[in-house]
């Protein structure tokens, strides 16, 4: 997308989208039927799209023909409607087209693409690695900009370059710049999503798309409803509700524990290794605070 006609973001794959845990059984395996019955929940639950096979999905663990066959069973068990992307990055350039025409093959709506990791590539090979995914496909991209994890930032000038191809429609925003995000909503075309939750209404109220959250798999209704209370007028509102999420925000996010082990806390089902299932205080902290939100 090249131009911006104003300062609020286009929303191409909808507000409120859920990054969705990869259900396991009790032997580690791929349960689809698990995941079928989650998406549909969530969906009925608020959500407007999912997001399958992130790092929140365990992708780093899964294979990729379970990653096709995940997103092939949520399709299944959403129908069409409901926006599906699929996370498809990975270290190798080749090896993520691989994985997004598998995507697209497999019925998903667009990708999300993480930076490659590790390697730390200068800028003009982060936007070659863009450039190229966005041509393996007709799906629509989105770039997920999440340096902690990766090493290397998608720097502002790049993504006004990358902008200007027409299947690259969004950004993941993990780099906690509110300043970059909201001069970027202003001068490009790109959707901008929070990918961290205690600043989804901070970037929604500067012109972004919405969000793509962990946190959504426990709480679905009360994250969308902060974006449902500012799309009305209720300010106040929004920002209590916001204000409630955040002790449940923090135990999930910021505890040192990855998002995927606090999620399956609360909603049981194991976790792969390298990962670890939560400590019993862990998880009588998490559902504590859950309670108390719900109850809210």
């Amino acid at each position: 997308m090249s131009t911006a006609s104003g300062t609020t973001s286009p929303r191409p794959f909808g507000r409120a989208l859920c990054a969705m845990v990869t259900p396991f059984d009790s032997t580690g395996k791929l349960d689809l039927g698990a995941a079928g019955d989650l998406a549909v929940r969530l969906l009925a639950e608020g959500c407007e799209g999912l997001v399958l096979n992130g790092t929140t999905g365990e992708s780093p663990t899964t294979t990729d023909a379970e990653k096709a066959a995940l997103v092939r069973a949520v399709r299944e068990a959403v129908g069409p409607t409901p926006s599906l992307l699929a996370g498809v990055g990975t270290a190798d350039t080749r090896h993520s087209a691989r994985l997004a025409r598998q995507a697209e093959e497999a019925g998903a709506d667009g990708l999300l693409v993480v930076t490659p990791y590790y390697s730390r590539p200068p800028q003009a090979a982060v936007e070659a690695h863009f450039l190229k995914l966005a041509d393996a496909t007709e799906l629509p991209v989105v770039v997920y900009d999440i340096p902690g994890r990766t090493g290397t930032r998608v720097e502002p000038a790049t993504l006004r370059r990358l902008a200007e191809h027409p299947r690259i429609v969004g950004v993941k925003d993990c780099a906690c710049d509110l300043l970059a995000s909201a001069r970027l909503i202003a001068e490009t075309g790109l959707a901008y999503y929070s990918g961290s939750e205690e600043l989804n209404l901070p970037l929604y109220a500067v012109g972004g798309a919405g969000y793509i959250s962990t946190v959504a798999n426990v709480a679905p209704r009360h994250m969308r409803a902060v974006l449902d209370a500012f799309d009305a007028g209720d300010t106040e509102g929004a920002t209590r509700t916001h204000a409630r999420l955040l002790p449940l925000t923090e135990l999930m996010m910021a505890s040192g524990l990855p998002g995927t082990v606090t999620v399956k806390a609360l909603l049981g089902g194991p976790v792969r290794e390298p990962l670890q299932p939560a400590d019993r205080e862990t998880v009588a902290a998490l559902r504590a605070a859950h309670g108390a939100l719900m109850g809210a």
